[in-house]
């Protein structure tokens, strides 16, 4: 049942108590009290809301940054993942495999403001050996949700 909830969770951090009870057939308190032992036990992070920027009149950037890093004797990457996780300008930090160590996930109000923040704060950590920006120009999906409007097709209809 736990894995339900949370599938249903995913798609909709919104839906009803209630409306959950009974689509997996059981107790409304009982789903309550799953919901929040997983709060309690981390499973359940957080409810964000998904928001297409691009729709709203605030002007934002997002950028991709490549890091690559040099691992700490005995501490491995994660002293400096902490380090970076702590800044607000980072929205999501990701250990990688392959050609990069660190994905990081940067929001700014411009162009300027993010590489700003790459060349001053990012790139001086004692730790990385390098970075690459890529700033992220449209977003058609993100966290599974399709953010661009669907065509409507005008044709006529032929019938024989």
């Amino acid at each position: 049942m736990r894995t339900e909830i949370l599938r249903m969770m995913e798609k909709n951090s919104k839906i009803d108590i209630h409306e959950l009870a009974i689509m997996l057939g059981t107790d409304e308190t009982l789903i309550f009290q799953e919901i929040e032992k997983m709060e309690n036990e981390g499973v359940i992070c957080g409810y964000p809301t998904l928001i297409n920027w691009d729709k709203t009149d605030l002007e934002k950037v997002t950028a991709l940054i490549e890091v690559r890093v040099i691992p700490q004797r005995g501490q491995g990457f994660e002293k400096l993942a902490a380090h970076i996780t702590n800044y607000p300008e980072v929205k999501a930090l990701y250990l990688m495999s392959g050609g990069y160590d660190f994905a990081v996930f940067l929001e700014g109000k411009s162009l300027k403001e993010v590489s700003m923040f790459v060349t001053r704060k990012l790139s001086t950590l004692d730790s990385v050996a390098g970075t690459a920006t890529h700033f992220i120009l449209k977003k058609y999906k993100d966290h599974g949700m399709i953010l661009i409007e669907k065509e409507e097709h005008n044709r006529m209809k032929v019938s024989l």
